[in-house]
């Protein structure tokens, strides 16, 4: 179990049905919602084997962001994954140390504030190192399905962030984009960080790197990269400002 508390944020481990069941609404709201169905709550069969975070404000006790954790022992059970659904991810299943997939990061729709991000980031490096984690994955997700919308994230992430070799998913899910579609062209900095989700901009800070190609994911109105972060190759000091962030 873990609590955290930075300023007027809290993140702790969600420890009953009722705290499952406020994440779920709020990944309802950030990933499912519509005029038509504005409240409900996301579920799926992955929740019943991840850790649940949640981030609240102290103020209110409202529900500012969450995730969830997956643990693996080594990469031979990456097929279990939330991930594996839609990437062929053989080449991974060699990599012998602890990992852990996070998966349905988000936060409130109403919310703009970089703190949260930060508490969160917080919390999940004390999940790291209490499990010994070497490598955090999971997908992450740009709002709709027209890739055109993401041109030059999609550059930028081709051009300086692809998987390494040895680490690199393969094309599994039915309706991808490839990014090798966008040709040679040099993409528009400041657009591509614009476009950019916040949680991406993260893992890419701290050395991630990402799929050749994004999902057309139509049950969650998304387009996700297959992303993956080697705890040993992020920058001495960025991790110990997230250790300190986590009190650790």
């Amino acid at each position: 179990m873990l609590t955290l508390s930075k300023g007027r944020y809290r993140a702790r481990t969600a420890n009953t049905e009722a705290d499952i069941h406020a994440a779920q609404r709020l990944r309802w709201r950030a990933f499912r919602a519509d005029a038509a169905r504005p409240e409900g709550r996301d579920t799926d069969d992955f929740d019943d084997a991840c850790q649940h975070m949640l981030v609240e404000d102290l103020r209110d006790g409202t529900l500012a962001c969450c995730f969830r954790l997956m643990h693996l022992p080594s990469g031979a059970e990456i097929g279990r994954s939330y991930s594996a659904q839609f990437y062929e991810l053989s080449k991974l299943a060699a990599f012998e140390a602890p990992m852990a997939e996070m998966g349905r990061f988000c936060i409130a729709p109403d919310r703009c504030d970089p703190d949260i991000l930060r508490v969160a980031w917080g919390a999940l490096t004390e999940l790291v190192d209490r499990r010994g984690v070497q490598m955090l994955f999971g997908c992450s997700s740009f709002h709709g399905t027209e890739a055109r919308a993401y041109h030059d994230a999609f550059a930028l992430l081709r051009q300086r962030h692809l998987a390494p070799r040895r680490w690199l998913p393969r094309v599994k899910a039915p309706s991808v984009f490839r990014f090798g579609r966008l040709g040679g062209g040099k993409p528009d900095l400041k657009r591509a960080n614009a476009e950019m989700p916040p949680l991406l901009r993260t893992y890419l800070m701290m050395g991630g790197w990402v799929s050749d190609h994004a999902v057309i994911d139509r049950d969650l109105g998304t387009l996700h990269v297959f992303t993956g972060l080697e705890i040993a190759a992020v920058p001495p000091g960025r991790a110990r400002l997230l250790r300190q962030l986590g009190a650790v």
